[in-house]
C-alpha cells in the first residue's frame, strides 16, 4: 500500500509541519512523494513525475520526501558514473576513456574544483575508487621537457587560467581522504610537492603573505568582481581571495602531515607556512563593520577592502579553523539569508544576470551547513536543510544552481534572466545533498564519528509521532532516538550505543546560543560602482587634488583617503593610486577602476630594458603588452613570465610577471624590486602556464592544446615608477 505525502513550505515559512499535514507549498509550487513496498519513491516535482529506484542507503522518518529525495540523490549519483568523458574542447569532443564521475547532465567532463568539492562533501567516501580515478585524471607532468613532477591541471579558466585563477589546490582538500590507498598517497605526496613550490614561486606575495588569484568558484568576472574586470581580468589575478588562500592553507596543512610520515624535513617549513598563511587571512579579510569576512581584497599595490562577501570562503575558513572561534560565529551568523536560502555572494549586482550573483547554490549550501554544524549555529541548520530539501523537491534532480529567493531553475527577467547556465545532477549538488543527510540530519561523520546536531525545529517534520528515524548505509544501521522533552533549539548526543552494525544515540536537548542579524527583503543589492577618481594636478604647484562626490569614500594606496569634499596629497616623488566606493546606507559599492598618479617611466623593448637609478629605491613594474591568444573567459595561455634584473654588483632579483588574455594593449600584473644607485639591466625570462602540461594536450578549444606550449604575449615596453618603502608588509 502506498503511503503518500507532499513536501510544501510557505514562503518564507518553516519547511514542514507534521507528516498528516495538508499539501505544503513553496513560491506557489509543489511537490508530492509516494513510497512504494519495494523501497522506490515517485515524485511529483511540480507536476513532473520522477520515478526514484530503491537504493542500496535508505533512511526511515515520518517524512515520505526526505526518504525520496534521499534516494534521488544516490539516483543521481548513479547516473554521473560514466566509463568515458567529453567535452567539445577536448579531443574534438570525442570520448576519452576513464572511469570516472562527469560533473553534471549537462557537462559530461571531469573538472579539478567540480570533482574535488564533490569528493570532499560525500564521493570519497561512498565511492573512493571512481572518486581518485576522477581525481587522477586531473593530475599531469609537464610537456615541455624540462620541468619535473606531478601537477594538478586548473582547468581552462578567466584570462587564460592559472594563474589569474589559482584554486587547483582544491584537489587535495578531496585527496586528503582518499589516502589509504598507497599509490594514490604517492601520487598525492608527489603533487604536493610540486604544485605547492610552483604556486609558492609564482603565486605568492611575500608583501601581504596570502596567494594571489580569483575566488573559487566564483569565476564569472563581472558576476562577482567589478564590472570594469569584464574586459581586464589583470586585477583578478592580483587580488587576494578568501576561499582560494583557506584552500591553499589547507594544501599546506595536507603537505605538513605528509611530510611529517615521510620523515621529510620539509615537514616544518609547510607547518611554518600554514601558520603565516592564518594569521594573514585572519588579519586581512575579516572586516568588522560587517562582522564577517570579506570575498576578497585589492591587489598588493593598493589592499583596499572590498564589501563583497561569499559564503564558501567564509564556510571553508570556519571548517579550517583558520578563525578565532568567536569570529567563526559571528561570520556566519552574520551571513544574509533570503526566503529561497543563502545566497553564494552578498550583496548582490543589481545589473548582473544570475548566476553567481542572486543564487543559491547547493554544494555551498551544504558547505555552510557543515560549518553550522561545527559552530552549533542551529539556525543556520534548520536553513541549509530546508533549503536543499526545497531545490531538489521543486526542480525534480540536484540542480546546479536556483534563482536565490523562488529557487527556481530560470527565472525571466530579459536581460538578467538565468540562472544563466544550468544542469541537472550536478555532481558537487548530488554530493551535497549526499552530505546533508548522512551529516547534517544523522551526524554520520566519514571517519565513523556520529555526532548529530538537529534543529529542535526540524523535529515535527523527520520525527512526526514515531520515536525514532533510522539510517542504513549498507554496512550500519544509525537509530536516532527522540528525548522525551525537546529543550533548547538543538538535539545532540546524549549517550552513544554500539550493538553488532547498529549504533543507537539517545538525543538530548541543547540551546545553541547562536544570533543571527540576517536581513532577508532589504538592501539586497550594492550601489552601483562609481567611475575612476580624477586626480587634477595644481598649476605650478606640487599637489594633486581629487574631487570626493557626496557619499563616496575615497582610498588612498590601500587605505582610507582624508576629506569630505576634496583630498590635497602633496608631491612626493612616488607614485600613489586611488579609487572610489560609493555608500547608500549601510552598503557599499565595489571599488572604481584605480587612477594612478605620480612618476612613471616607458622603457620600450620587448625582452631587455636598461635603467639608471639615480638613488637607491623601490620599484614598481609593469608590462605594456597585448595577449591575444585567447578569449577573456577561457582557454590556458596567460602568459607568465619571470622578469629578472641584474644591478652592478648585486644578485639577480626575480619576480612572476603574468599577462592575461586581453582585448588589445593593457598593463600586466605588476612586480616590485627595492634596487641600488646605479645601472641595472631587465631581462623576460621564460615561465611557465597551463599549456605546458600533458593534460591539455588534447586542448581543441583554443591555442596551447594540440598545437603545442604557448606562453607568449606582445611586450611593447616596460613600465617603471618609484614606490614607497615596504610599509605595508608591516601590517
Amino acid at each position: 500500500m502506498l503511503k503518500t505525502i507532499c513536501l510544501t513550505a510557505a514562503l518564507g515559512a518553516a519547511l514542514v509541519s507534521t507528516a498528516a499535514a495538508a499539501d505544503l507549498t513553496f513560491d506557489g509550487r509543489t511537490a508530492c512523494a509516494t513510497a512504494a513496498a519495494d523501497g522506490s519513491f515517485q515524485l511529483l516535482a511540480n507536476g513532473t513525475p520522477v520515478a526514484i529506484a530503491a537504493q542500496p542507503m535508505r533512511s526511515r522518518t515520518d517524512s515520505v520526501m526526505f526518504d525520496a529525495l534521499f534516494a534521488l540523490a544516490q539516483q543521481d549519483m548513479v547516473a554521473d558514473r560514466v566509463d568515458a568523458i567529453r567535452d567539445p574542447a577536448f579531443n574534438f569532443g570525442n570520448p576519452v576513456d576513464c572511469a570516472c564521475f562527469q560533473t553534471g547532465e549537462r557537462w559530461p567532463y571531469v573538472w579539478t574544483r567540480d570533482v574535488s568539492f564533490a569528493a570532499d562533501l560525500a564521493l570519497a567516501r561512498l565511492e573512493p575508487t571512481r572518486t581518485r580515478q576522477s581525481l587522477q585524471f586531473k593530475l599531469s607532468a609537464a610537456r615541455d621537457g624540462h620541468t619535473p613532477g606531478l601537477f594538478v591541471a586548473q582547468d581552462t579558466g578567466s584570462g587564460g587560467s592559472w594563474p589569474i585563477s589559482s584554486d587547483r589546490v582544491v584537489w587535495f582538500l578531496a585527496a586528503r581522504n582518499l589516502l589509504d590507498d598507497g599509490p594514490f598517497a604517492t601520487q598525492t605526496w608527489e603533487a604536493l610537492q610540486a604544485t605547492l613550490a610552483q604556486d609558492r614561486a609564482m603565486v605568492f606575495d611575500a608583501r601581504t603573505g596570502l596567494y594571489r588569484g580569483e575566488t573559487s568558484f566564483l569565476d564569472w568576472r563581472e558576476q562577482t568582481y567589478p564590472d570594469w574586470t569584464r574586459q581586464d581580468v589583470r586585477f583578478i589575478g592580483e587580488s587576494f581571495a578568501l576561499s582560494t588562500n583557506v584552500l591553499h592553507y589547507q594544501a599546506l596543512r595536507l603537505a605538513e602531515q605528509q611530510a611529517r610520515m615521510r620523515g621529510d624535513e620539509r615537514a616544518s617549513q609547510y607547518a611554518g607556512w600554514a601558520d603565516a598563511l592564518a594569521r594573514k587571512i585572519d588579519a586581512r579579510f575579516w572586516r568588522e563593520d560587517a562582522g564577517m569576512y570579506m570575498s576578497y581584497i585589492g591587489e598588493a599595490a593598493h589592499p583596499v577592502p572590498y564589501a563583497k562577501y561569499d559564503l564558501l570562503g567564509i564556510s571553508l575558513g570556519v571548517l579550517a579553523d583558520v578563525f578565532p572561534a568567536e569570529r567563526a560565529r559571528r561570520s556566519l551568523a552574520n551571513y544574509p539569508y533570503v526566503e529561497g536560502g543563502s545566497p553564494v555572494v552578498w550583496p548582490q549586482e543589481a545589473q548582473q544576470p544570475i548566476y553567481h550573483n542572486r543564487a543559491v547554490w547547493p554544494f555551498v549550501s551544504a558547505y555552510s551547513l557543515r560549518a553550522a554544524r561545527k559552530v552549533d549555529d542551529a539556525t543556520r541548520i534548520q536553513r541549509e536543510i530546508e533549503s536543499l530539501m526545497r531545490g531538489s523537491a521543486l526542480a525534480g534532480s540536484n540542480m546546479e544552481n536556483y534563482e536565490m529567493r523562488t529557487l527556481a531553475v530560470h527565472v525571466d527577467e530579459g536581460p538578467l534572466s538565468g540562472p544563466v547556465v544550468n544542469s541537472p545532477r550536478q555532481l558537487w549538488s548530488v554530493a551535497g545533498y549526499l552530505s546533508m543527510v548522512l551529516e547534517g540530519v544523522f551526524g554520520v561523520e566519514a571517519d565513523g564519528t556520529v555526532a548529530p546536531k538537529l534543529p529542535v525545529a526540524l523535529v515535527p517534520q523527520l520525527f512526526g509521532k514515531r520515536g525514532s528515524i533510522e539510517l542504513d548505509d549498507g554496512t550500519t544501521r544509525y537509530i536516532l532516538k527522540r528525548p522525551r522533552k525537546l529543550d533548547g533549539d538543538l538535539l545532540v548526543a546524549e549517550t552513544t550505543t554500539r550493538k553488532g552494525n547498529t549504533v543507537t544515540v539517545q538525543l538530548r536537548g541543547n540551546t545553541s546560543h547562536a544570533s543571527h542579524s540576517t536581513p532577508t527583503g532589504t538592501n539586497l543589492f550594492a550601489p552601483p560602482t562609481p567611475p575612476a577618481p580624477v586626480v587634477v594636478a595644481v598649476p605650478h604647484g606640487n599637489t594633486w587634488v581629487t574631487p570626493i562626490p557626496a557619499n563616496h569614500q575615497l582610498w588612498l594606496d590601500g587605505q582610507p583617503a582624508t576629506g569630505t569634499s576634496t583630498h590635497t596629497l602633496t608631491e612626493d616623488g612616488y607614485q600613489h593610486c586611488f579609487s572610489l566606493t560609493r555608500r547608500e546606507g549601510t552598503l557599499e559599492s565595489l571599488h572604481s577602476p584605480m587612477t594612478c598618479i605620480g612618476p612613471q617611466q616607458r622603457l620600450a623593448g620587448a625582452t631587455t630594458w636598461n635603467w639608471t637609478a639615480a638613488t637607491p629605491t623601490r620599484v614598481r613594474i609593469r608590462l605594456r603588452y597585448d595577449n591575444p591568444n585567447g578569449p577573456i573567459n577561457t582557454g590556458v595561455t596567460a602568459a607568465v613570465k619571470q622578469l629578472a634584473v641584474q644591478c652592478a654588483g648585486q644578485p639577480v632579483q626575480r619576480a612572476t610577471v603574468v599577462m592575461p588574455h586581453s582585448v588589445g594593449p593593457q598593463d600586466s600584473t605588476a612586480a616590485e624590486f627595492d634596487l641600488p644607485k646605479g645601472s641595472c639591466r631587465f631581462t623576460l625570462e621564460p615561465g611557465f602556464n597551463m599549456s605546458a602540461l600533458e593534460h591539455f594536450a588534447q586542448y581543441n578549444g583554443g591555442k596551447g592544446g594540440r598545437d603545442g606550449v604557448l606562453n607568449a604575449a606582445k611586450v611593447s615596453a616596460l613600465l617603471i615608477a618609484p614606490v614607497a618603502g615596504d610599509a605595508e608588509a608591516t601590517r
